[in-house]
């Protein structure tokens, strides 16, 4: 008969996101896995087989938590102007790093490392770009200067605004100075203006 898992899928899930967040895919070692799960060697193989597998659990807990959060507040009809809900996105992801949190998005960073090479880790992170694509596409169809654009000119805007948010979050993640960063919010207020 076998064991019962003496841990916590979801909380196992969680702390592993935070590694991975923190260090990055190919930063993340197995002893930092375990270390930060507070798992042992043959609990996490045993409850999510390889790292791999792990990181592709990790991004859907962040897709369902950050992204889904993030196109909340990009289809929040109590900001009726949807260009405010953009900004209030980029603002927001640069108040983060001004009070210390340089993590950048998980996305991003496995848009800059692992995506390079493995195909599974490129459908799930463009999966969850895509998703908040999405969410910026329906926020420039609420902003009064941008629903009259066609599908296609919104979508062209949409994916402009969305490489200026990786852009933003990944150099975040790299430590760039405030200034800049600043620059690129403010640049983003000027191309929805």
């Amino acid at each position: 008969m076998a064991r019962p898992r003496s841990f916590d899928t979801d909380d196992a899930l969680e702390k592993a996101m935070h590694v991975f967040w923190q260090r990055g895919y190919e930063g993340a070692s197995l002893p930092d896995l375990l270390d930060g799960m507070g798992l042992t060697r043959g609990s996490l193989y045993k409850a999510f087989t390889d790292k791999k597998t792990l990181f592709l659990k990790v991004l859907e807990r962040y897709e369902t938590q950050a992204v889904e959060a993030g196109v909340a507040m990009l289809s929040d009809p109590a900001v009726p102007n949807g260009a405010e809900r953009i900004m209030a996105m980029f603002r927001g992801s640069y108040q983060n790093v001004v009070e210390g949190d340089a993590r950048g998005c998980l996305l991003c960073t496995a848009a800059a490392g692992p995506c390079n090479y493995d195909e599974e880790i490129a459908k799930a992170v463009s999966r969850g770009l895509g998703t908040l694509r999405g969410g910026i596409y329906v926020a420039l169809g609420a902003s009064p200067r941008h629903a009259t654009l066609s599908e296609a000119e919104r979508g062209a805007l949409a994916d402009m605004v969305l490489a200026q948010y990786v852009g933003l979050r990944t150099m975040a993640r790299a430590r760039i100075d405030h200034g800049t960063l600043h620059n690129i919010v403010r640049s983003v207020g000027v191309m929805l203006a």
